[in-house]
Order: structure tokens, then sequence, then C-alpha cells
């Protein structure tokens, strides 16, 4: 008997090119079993800015996009910087978007805190967002792969043993997660 895949969007709260919470999703997406099928969403730069609004209307092309992207996801994968103690604005601005969508309360999501210090400012509030936004936390802490840096790449992270095994542990949360479910 095989298992059914389950669908893991993964977001990256940076839009660096060079992104070490986007090497930290990458590298996720290569060590993942054959259970977990990793997406990773490109679409942060092209959400337009949020206005409650523009809900009422037909909502933008890439927003319904979105919203169907986390509807169709069995979980979330989310990797998220912090800038000046927060959230960055669009990864904010993608969540405002998911607010009001009936696609996104009882999601499970995962969070990954790539930051070599172990910066928490913007993970805490991130995990508060998600919290109001009805999201079922899979833990109560982010799971730590502390990277070097913003220019982290996906080899440097597949080449740190540690970082590797930091990455399948939180995989293996989110698929135990996906199994009863």
């Amino acid at each position: 008997m095989t298992l059914a895949r389950r669908r893991v969007l993964c977001l990256s709260g940076s839009l660096r090119r060079v992104s070490a919470n986007t090497a930290a999703l990458q590298a996720a997406q290569q060590l993942a079993a054959g259970t977990l099928e990793l997406d990773l969403y490109a679409g942060l730069g092209a959400l337009p800015l949020f206005n409650p609004d523009d809900e009422a209307a037909s909502l933008p092309a890439t927003v319904l996009a979105l919203r169907e992207t986390v509807r169709s996801a069995d979980a979330l994968l989310i990797a998220c910087p912090e800038y000046a103690h927060g959230v960055p604005g669009a990864f904010k601005n993608l969540l405002d978007w998911l607010v009001g969508s009936l696609e996104f309360p009882g999601k499970p999501v995962l969070l990954l805190n790539t930051a070599a210090r172990g910066s928490h400012h913007a993970q805490d509030a991130l995990g508060e967002i998600l919290h109001t936004m009805a999201a079922r936390l899979l833990t109560t802490h982010p799971f730590m792969v502390a990277l070097p840096g913003a220019g982290c790449s996906v080899a440097q992270v597949l080449a740190s043993t540690e970082r590797c095994m930091e990455l399948r542990a939180a995989l293996d949360v989110l698929a135990a997660a996906l199994a009863v479910a």
C-alpha cells in the first residue's frame, strides 16, 4: 500500500534574489520524503498592496491564484526573515490577503527560523498573526535552521549535515501531522 503524497506549500517571507529563507525551503524540497511534495510559492512580489475595499470587488488574479494555491495545499511551511524586529511588509501583505479567505483557517503550519543569532521578534509576531488567522501551528516554537546569512545558497544548506538534520526533523513533524490529518 502506498501512502498518498501530501502537498506542502512553502512560503518564503523574503524578496531577496539570494535568500537564506528561500534556500532553506529549497533544500527542504530536496530532502523531503516521498510522502511530501513541497511547492515553493513564487508570487510574493507580484501581490498588490492589500486594501479591504478590494475584497468587496473582484479580487486581483494574483490574489485568486494565491488563495487557490493555499486551498490546494495540505499544509504550509514558512521561512520568514526579520526586518526591524518585525515581519517584512511584503510577507505581511501576503498574509493580509488571506485573512478574509476561507482557504486558510485550520491549515497546518510549521515555521522555520533561519537566523544564525536566533532572532525572535518577527517569529513571535508571525506566530501571533497566524494564531489570529486560525492557523493550526504544529509547534509552539519555530524550527531553528541557523544559516550564515542572507546570501546563503541551497548548496551551502545541503552541504551542512547539521542543517540537513534540522530540516529533516521539521519535515518529520509535517509528515507526522499530515499522516493523522
